[in-house]
C-alpha cells in the first residue's frame, strides 16, 4: 500500500472543501434575500453563519495539518472527535439558538438537498483505490455510495421543488440513504485505518484517511453532510406536521 500523498490530493480536497463552503454561504445569502427579512436581521444571520462555518473549516484544517487525527497501530483514534463534536455542537445550537432555527426555516428544502451534490467528490476514494493508496473494503462502499448520493441530490431537490408525486417520501428516503452511506463509510474507515480499533485491511491499512488532506473529508465534509441531512429531515417533519394541523383545523364541506 502506497502511503505517499498523491500530488493531486491536496488541491482536490481543499479546493473542494472551499467550494462547498462557498456554495453553502451563497445559498444562505440567496435564501435570506428571498425571505425578505429586515436588512439588519439578514446581515446578522449571514455573517453569523459565515463566521461559524469558516471558523469550523479553519479549525479542522489546522488540526488536520498538525496531525491531530493521524492514526497509528498502538494508539486510540482521535478522528471521532472531529466527526462527532461538530454534529453535537450543531444540534445543540439548533435547539438552543432560535435565530439559527429561523435561518434553517428560511432555506428552501430543495436547496438543502441539492447542495449535497458535492458528495460526488467521493469519487476520489475510487481514484485512490485504483492508484493503490487505500484499501478496496473502504474505497468501494464509500466511493460508490457518495457518488450515488451526490448525483441523486439535485434530482431529488428538483422533484421536491416541482411538488412531484411522493416528493416528501423521496426526500426522506434520500436522507436516510445518505446517512446510511455515511455510517458505512465511517465504520469501514475506522476498521481499516491504523489504530487499536483496526479489524480489517491489515495487509494494506488505510493510512491516508486520517492524514492531511484526506482527513478533511471525515472531520469537515462528513459532519457537514450529517447536519444537512438532519436539517432536511427536520424541515420535512415540520412541513408535514403543518399540513396535518391544517387538515385537522379546516372546515369540512
Amino acid at each position: 500500500m502506497n502511503y505517499l500523498v498523491p500530488g493531486y490530493l491536496t488541491p482536490y480536497v481543499l479546493g473542494g472543501s472551499v467550494a462547498v463552503v462557498a456554495a453553502v454561504l451563497f445559498g444562505l445569502q440567496r435564501a435570506l434575500k428571498l425571505a425578505k427579512w429586515p436588512t439588519r436581521d439578514r446581515r446578522q444571520a449571514f455573517w453569523g453563519g459565515t463566521v461559524l462555518l469558516v471558523a469550523w473549516f479553519l479549525v479542522a484544517e489546522s488540526l488536520s495539518r498538525a496531525g491531530f487525527f493521524q492514526g497509528a497501530p498502538s494508539v486510540v483514534p482521535t478522528i471521532q472527535y472531529g466527526l462527532l463534536l461538530p454534529v453535537i455542537v450543531g444540534v445543540a445550537l439548533f435547539w438552543l439558538w432560535p435565530a439559527l432555527r429561523r435561518v434553517v426555516e428560511a432555506v428552501p428544502q430543495e436547496w438543502i438537498v441539492s447542495v449535497q451534490v458535492y458528495r460526488a467528490l467521493g469519487l476520489i476514494f475510487l481514484v485512490l483505490y485504483a492508484g493503490g493508496h487505500i484499501p478496496g473494503v473502504f474505497a468501494w462502499p464509500a466511493g460508490v455510495g457518495d457518488v450515488m448520493i451526490g448525483l441523486l441530490a439535485p434530482l431529488v431537490g428538483m422533484a421536491y421543488a416541482r411538488r412531484s408525486p411522493n416528493a416528501a417520501g423521496l426526500v426522506r428516503a434520500w436522507n436516510l440513504l445518505g446517512i446510511s452511506d455515511l455510517i458505512v463509510a465511517v465504520t469501514t474507515g475506522f476498521l481499516t485505518s491504523p489504530s487499536r480499533l483496526q479489524m480489517l485491511a491489515f495487509d494494506a491499512p488505510n493510512q491516508l484517511i486520517s492524514a492531511f488532506p484526506l482527513v478533511m473529508i471525515p472531520v469537515f465534509l462528513v459532519p457537514l453532510s450529517v447536519l444537512l441531512h438532519l436539517a432536511s429531515l427536520n424541515k420535512l417533519r415540520r412541513a408535514e406536521t403543518g399540513v396535518s394541523r391544517q387538515l385537522l383545523t379546516s372546515p369540512r364541506s
